[in-house]
C-alpha cells in the first residue's frame, strides 16, 4: 500500500449516488501534492430490490463477505430517478485549483476490496442492444492470489483494476451532471488503462476543482459493450496535484503511462468521436515534437492506433495511443508534485 496523506472512507455522508455535482459540499480538502487513499462502493447489488446480502448470498456470497459499506449505503441513501447509476466518493477540494487550471490525476495504486463482482447487461444494454431478451446479472468470483476472474469452467480473465469514473465537477452553470455520460470533466470515460501507474489530466471548472470517483471495475475490455465491466468496489491510492493555467484550452481529458500519451474525444456520434480523437492526437503531436498539422495527420496515421474506449454511455470516448517511444527526447514521467 503505497503512503498516503489521507483516507477517505465510503461513508453514506462521503457518498454522492447518480449525481457529480458543482454544488456540493466538499467531503475532504488536500493541498496540491496530497495523496488520498479512496473507498468506493460499486452500485451493483445496492441498485436492486435486494438488499446486497440478499443479492450476493443468491450467487453463494456469503454475508461475512458482504462490505459493510455496502450495506450500510443500500440503508441510508436513495436514489433519484433521473440520477444516474454510480455511487461516487466526493467531492475533493484541492486548494489552490482554479477554473482554467489543470488537475494532474496520478494512479498509485488501486485495490480490490471484495473477491467478487457483477456483470450486469440485458435487453436494450450495450453496443448491441437488441442481443439478448432477457436480463442478466453474473456474479463472478476472482482468485486474487492468481489475479483473474473465474468467468466460466475455463475461462479466466486476468485482472487489471481501475476507476470506471475520475472527474471534477462540471461548470458550475451546469450545478450537477449525471455519472452516466462522461464529457469534457471526465466521468464515465471508462477508459481501461487507469490501472495503477497511470495519469489522467483534467480541465478545472470550478474553485478546488472537486473530484469525484467511483464505478470500479476489476477488469474491461475497450468498448465496454454489454454495457458494464466487472464492477467492483475499489480502493484506490490518488495523488492530486494542480497545474496553474493549463487547462484552458483542453477540450477533454487527456491520459498518459510510462509507455503511452493517450488522446481522447467524444461524442453521442462515434464517427464524430473519432474525429475528435484525432484532432486532438495532431495537436498534442504538434505541441510534443513540434510538427506541422500535415506532419502530425501523417504521423496520427502511420503510428498511433485509434480505439473505442466506451460505446455505451450515451456520449461515447475514442482514443488514440501515442506511443513514447516515437520521440528521440524522452520527458520525464511522474515528475515532482510541483509540476518542475
Amino acid at each position: 500500500m503505497p503512503k498516503h496523506d489521507f483516507h477517505l472512507h465510503s461513508t453514506p455522508g462521503n457518498l454522492s449516488w447518480g449525481w457529480i455535482a458543482a454544488d456540493r459540499e466538499a467531503v475532504l480538502h488536500v493541498k496540491s501534492g496530497q495523496t488520498v487513499r479512496i473507498d468506493t462502493v460499486t452500485h451493483q447489488g445496492i441498485n436492486t430490490a435486494k438488499d446486497p446480502v440478499a443479492f450476493f448470498g443468491a450467487a453463494g456470497v456469503a454475508a461475512s463477505e458482504v462490505l459493510p459499506d455496502a450495506i450500510e449505503a443500500y440503508r441510508a441513501l436513495k436514489r433519484e430517478g433521473s440520477a444516474g447509476p454510480h455511487l461516487l466518493t466526493g467531492p475533493i477540494h484541492v486548494e489552490g485549483a482554479r477554473p482554467g487550471d489543470m488537475l494532474e490525476v496520478r494512479m498509485l495504486d488501486v485495490e480490490i476490496r471484495v473477491p467478487y463482482g457483477v456483470n450486469a447487461t440485458g435487453p436494450g444494454s450495450g453496443a448491441a442492444p437488441g442481443l439478448l431478451t432477457e436480463a442478466a446479472q453474473k456474479v463472478i468470483r476472482l482468485d486474487l492470489a492468481r489475479k483473474v476472474a473465474l468467468f466460466a469452467k475455463d475461462v479466466e480473465v486476468p485482472l487489471a483494476p481501475f476507476m470506471g469514473i475520475v472527474a471534477v465537477a462540471p461548470p458550475p452553470e451546469r450545478k450537477r451532471v449525471s455519472t452516466k455520460p462522461p464529457g469534457a470533466f471526465g466521468g464515465n470515460i471508462d477508459f481501461r488503462h487507469l490501472v495503477a501507474g497511470s495519469t489522467l489530466y483534467l480541465p478545472v471548472f470550478n474553485d478546488g476543482a472537486l473530484f469525484y470517483t467511483g464505478d470500479g471495475h476489476a477488469c474491461q475490455g475497450d468498448g465496454e459493450v454489454d454495457g458494464t465491466a466487472i464492477e467492483i468496489s475499489l480502493t484506490p491510492t490518488m495523488q492530486l496535484v494542480v497545474h496553474a493555467g493549463a487547462g484552458r484550452d483542453m477540450k477533454w481529458p487527456r491520459a498518459e503511462d510510462a509507455a503511452n500519451y493517450y488522446a481522447m474525444g467524444m461524442d453521442v456520434d462515434l464517427d464524430a468521436a473519432l474525429k475528435s480523437a484525432v484532432e486532438e492526437a495532431v495537436a498534442f503531436l504538434q505541441r510534443r515534437a513540434g510538427l506541422s498539422a500535415t506532419e502530425a495527420y501523417a504521423l496520427c496515421s502511420l503510428a498511433v492506433d485509434f480505439r473505442v474506449g466506451e460505446a455505451v454511455n450515451n456520449v461515447q470516448m475514442v482514443y488514440g495511443v501515442i506511443p513514447k517511444r516515437l520521440f528521440r527526447q524522452q520527458a520525464a514521467y511522474w515528475r515532482s508534485a510541483d509540476g518542475a
